[in-house]
């Protein structure tokens, strides 16, 4: 029926927000998102049902006389959607088509009163898009009427206009209905595109099922590819699925999008092979509060000074050979980093001399947020930074005594670093113009909802 037209920018709405199996992530379009598409969709409905009507062969004079007919108007009056349970969506609009019919005598205005009815179907695309199309398709007509100043016309003539006018539209409306749910789709597709995660990685999500579609919501199920210098990567296989239970998030909100554990677990570790998570932490020698320089640690550590009788600027190269992990209790997210810290000085020869080396332990804070279609990230220090030397070759190294110059030297720049990186944040599933508006993230047990109006700009 006629509502394929809502439909269609409900999908267009809906794809920014969908659901995956390993990586998993599952979105959901409530109610509310219908009453926005209805407010959205009268512009574009209203292009759609500008039609062209063939001449109308006017029999009121002596000879048959092929008479133009045009619409000057089409205004959608209303635009009502629905949620079909296991199907998709149902549009009723109704709408009113000024015509003008070019007579020689007089020409002929009058306003028709159409009712639409349209069932889209929403089903899961060859290439892992959500596909739209129209399932059923009605008009129903009301008597046409007259604006003042039509005189001459007789109640014959007004019949066989109507008549044309009628058997016209029955079929061209729901044509253009469908024409513009095909053009839905081409923005649909754009929901593959890669979009970038850190330096050299993206990660592309597509569909993996059928849409699952209730009275009260139509949810999307996604998968994640991630990828490093143009190829995938492969991921550790996790058999258990992620779904997102009913009553999450904030209540009335337009989307609701639940992300799982496997995203995070996955988007870290695609951001620790590409050696995003790597560093180097150096210090200025001339710097009057500089204390990454040898005499500094010349005090903590004698071997130190005796090797490096003058001031030396030092290095701090940090990597992170293992997955940061992240853990999402309700309320509380946290990431742990184990990152080896290798500490070199510079040589009178200006090679790089390796100090000692530190196995280092971070638990961070996490709290999250979302802008536009990003989740990003924010990291603080809990607790104390766990050290323990892997290597030394300036004799016995006294941890305690480090820890308040790791304090200044280390943390704020991997602060820096880490909060530099994820703040660029990670793309949600989406398609382009679709932005998430006022979200609010909750974090739960093992995932993370984010609950969101949507706005839609071309």
């Amino acid at each position: 029926m006629a509502r394929e037209c809502g439909l269609g920018l409900l999908l267009a709405l809906l794809l920014p927000v969908v659901g995956a199996s390993m990586p998993g992530t599952v979105v959901r379009l409530n109610k509310a998102v219908l009453s926005y598409v209805s407010e959205i969709g009268k512009a574009p409905l209203e292009r759609a049902l500008q039609v062209t009507v063939p001449h109308f062969l006017d029999q009121s004079g002596e000879v048959l006389q092929p008479t133009r007919v045009q619409i000057l108007n089409v205004q959608v009056t209303h635009l009502h959607l629905n949620f079909i349970d296991g199907c998709g969506v149902r549009l009723l609009a109704a709408a009113n088509f000024t015509f003008k019919v070019f007579r020689v005598l007089e020409p002929l205005e009058l306003i028709l009163p159409v009712v639409l009815l349209a069932d889209a179907r929403v089903d899961q695309g060859s290439i892992g898009t959500p596909v739209v199309s129209i399932s059923t398709c009605l008009s129903l007509f009301s008597n046409a009427i007259m604006l003042q100043g039509n005189h001459s016309v007789t109640p014959a003539l007004l019949v066989r206009v109507q008549k044309h006018i009628k058997a016209v539209l029955r079929n061209k409306l729901c044509l253009g209905i469908s024409n513009l749910v095909q053009g839905l789709n081409v923005h649909l597709g754009t929901l593959i595109g890669l979009n970038p995660v850190g330096p050299e990685s993206q990660i592309r999500y597509f569909m993996i099922n059928a849409p699952n579609i209730t009275k009260d919501y139509i949810s999307l199920d996604i998968n994640a590819v991630l990828f490093l210098l143009g190829k995938p990567i492969v991921l550790p296989v996790n058999a258990t699925p992620f779904t997102l239970p009913e009553h999450v998030g904030t209540n009335g909100a337009m989307a609701t999008v639940g992300l799982s554990q496997d995203l995070f677990d996955s988007a870290l570790l695609l951001l620790q092979k590409a050696g995003a998570l790597n560093m180097d932490i150096t210090g200025q020698l001339k710097s009057d509060d500089n204390p990454l320089n040898t005499s500094m640690l010349g005090q903590l550590i004698p071997e130190v000074a005796r090797q490096f009788p003058h001031p030396m600027p030092m290095v701090l190269k940090v990597t992170l050979g293992t997955t940061p992990v992240v853990t999402l209790h309700t309320n509380n997210a946290t990431l742990w980093l184990q990152p080896f810290v290798e500490v070199l000085a510079v040589a009178s020869n200006s090679a790089f001399q390796s100090l000692f080396s530190l196995n280092v332990g971070v638990n961070l804070s996490l709290q999250l947020s979302v802008s536009k279609a990003k989740l990003q990230g924010t990291t603080s220090v809990l607790g104390e930074v766990q050290l323990t030397v892997a290597s030394s070759n300036v004799g016995f190294i006294d941890t305690d005594q480090l820890r308040a110059l790791v304090g200044t030297v280390f943390e704020a720049p991997l602060l820096d670093h880490l909060n530099a990186l994820l703040g660029m944040g990670v793309a949600l599933p989406n398609v382009v113009n679709l932005h998430y508006v006022t979200p609010e993230v909750f974090v739960l047990e093992g995932y993370v909802v984010v609950s969101s109006e949507l706005l839609y700009q071309r």
